[in-house]
């Protein structure tokens, strides 16, 4: 007997016109749907005529009733995973459930569709390049300092996390002590939903805005870059200095002036070739 499949399923995170034809399609036609919410999904199941049984799967329950549905896949049914918004299993439900899928080597495949830090990122303003994702920030303000005093000096990548809309202005004010007034962020509420909002400013700005009225809905948070401070010499100039040192061999000049430009090596290395190449041309 082939074993039955566990699908991943996106829904929406706010607007119900986001869920996608497939996950409609595989929500009815599976066995069962494993639901963080059953009374959260079923609004979604009766405005899309679903059918399908719903059983409840929820952080306390996860490891219990997921030997269940690792039975079920076993004798051949299918299941889908959904989590009351978004994809499952991040920062939500799932990931033990996955786990215990590949140990058995059953079955797993994907529905996507919306994730809430997925959506903020991409209407942030911010630089998005590389970006981290760090999941729900903690409830006690010194945990949530010493993950911001983590971030003060992060350069390359936007870090972005999930707040419960009560705690945000005690998060923007630990954000405060730890990275000071003018860091720039960005907080998204209420995303595809008649109120939604996209704040983007420094940390000073948003403790104003935010202050002003009671805050709701669920929350991103999203904090750019470190600024670098500007560079008080070119790559050529540090070349040229590190060069006076004729104990440095050319490949440790170029990994030295790599690592402090933040450029890839290759670069570097050709500049040097550039410069040695001008040079011999004025000397001939």
């Amino acid at each position: 007997m082939a074993a039955g499949i566990l699908y991943l399923v996106a829904t929406p995170i706010g607007n119900l016109e986001d869920i996608t034809l497939r996950a409609l399609r595989v929500l009815k036609e599976v066995d069962l749907v494993a639901a963080e919410d059953t009374r959260h999904s079923r609004k979604l199941f009766n405005h899309f005529g679903i059918a399908t049984s719903l059983t409840s799967f929820f952080q306390h329950n996860e490891a219990a009733k997921g030997e269940r549905i690792i039975e079920l896949l076993r004798q051949g049914k299918s299941v889908a995973l959904i989590s009351d918004a978004g994809t499952p299993a991040i920062s939500d439900p799932g990931y033990l459930l996955v786990c215990r899928c590949r140990e058995e080597r059953l079955p797993v495949t994907a529905v996507p569709g919306p994730s809430a830090v997925v959506v903020a990122l991409s209407l942030s303003g911010l630089p998005v390049s590389r970006f981290a994702f760090d999941g729900f920030l903690p409830a006690r303000s010194s945990a949530r300092r010493e993950m911001f005093a983590g971030v003060a000096r992060e350069c390359r990548r936007t870090v972005a996390f999930y707040e419960a809309p009560h705690r945000l202005l005690a998060a923007l004010q630990d954000l405060r002590s730890e990275l000071g007034d003018e860091r720039q962020i960005a907080v998204a509420r209420e995303l595809t939903k008649i109120h939604e909002e996209l704040f983007r400013g420094t940390v000073v700005e948003a403790l104003e805005h935010f202050g002003q009225n009671r805050v709701r809905g669920e929350i991103v948070l999203m904090i750019a870059p470190a600024l670098l401070e500007p560079p008080q010499e070119t790559v050529r100039e540090a070349l040229r200095r590190l060069q006076a040192d004729n104990r440095l061999s050319r490949r440790e000049i170029v990994k030295q002036v790599a690592r402090q430009f933040g450029l890839p090596g290759s670069e570097v290395y050709q500049e040097s070739l550039d410069m040695n190449d001008e040079m011999e041309d004025l000397d001939g």
